[in-house]
């Protein structure tokens, strides 16, 4: 159980330090992607990755009950670039339902092993409800544990934009404006 918190605390703080500095992705002479603070010199494809601020919700906007449950039992949707439709819907039911969350992207391997060890999965989009996962897109199953921590069925503030966008193909029924 220790285990979980300090792993949960590494995140949180790798998550953190990785939004105050600008973060590099770049490939060596052999083809290996790194990624870290400052390229090496030789570096072949740097990119500097943008992280725009996280959503916010204000505490003071929420009622009563969704504060008391943000506090007892925060929320994390767990997602990644090639996730597609299912992390979209994850994401627009939360929003539906006008449930406060964090947004964790796991993009390397070693966010993933380390989402592996908290977890017991790979597979996303998972939630986590205070100290429950939810494995895999269900709305009812999601729906029940955030009924059981607390949290409105109705939405209380304006819902959140997605930290970092997951594209998917545009449906046939779309028009373009």
């Amino acid at each position: 159980m220790r285990r979980r918190f300090l792993w949960a605390g590494l995140i949180a703080l790798a998550c953190g330090s990785a939004q105050a500095s600008e973060l590099y992705r770049w490939v060596d002479k052999s083809g290996k992607v790194h990624y870290g603070d400052a390229p090496a010199e030789d570096a072949a494809e740097v990119e500097k990755k943008k992280f725009g601020a996280a959503p916010t919700v204000d505490v003071n906007d929420l009622p009563y009950a969704a504060r008391q449950a943000k506090h007892n039992f925060p929320v994390t949707l767990y997602i990644a670039d090639n996730c597609g439709d299912p992390c979209k819907q994850a994401r627009e039911f939360l929003n539906k339902r006008g449930i406060p969350f964090a947004e964790n992207n796991v993009r390397t391997k070693e966010e993933l092993d380390a989402f592996n060890k908290l977890s017991g999965s790979t597979s996303v989009p998972t939630l986590l409800v205070g100290k429950t996962w939810f494995k895999g897109f269900q709305a009812e199953q999601w729906g029940g544990g955030l009924d059981t921590a607390g949290y409105p069925q109705t939405p209380s503030h304006q819902p959140q934009p997605p930290a970092n966008p997951i594209t998917t193909k545009p449906d046939k029924t779309e028009t373009k404006h």
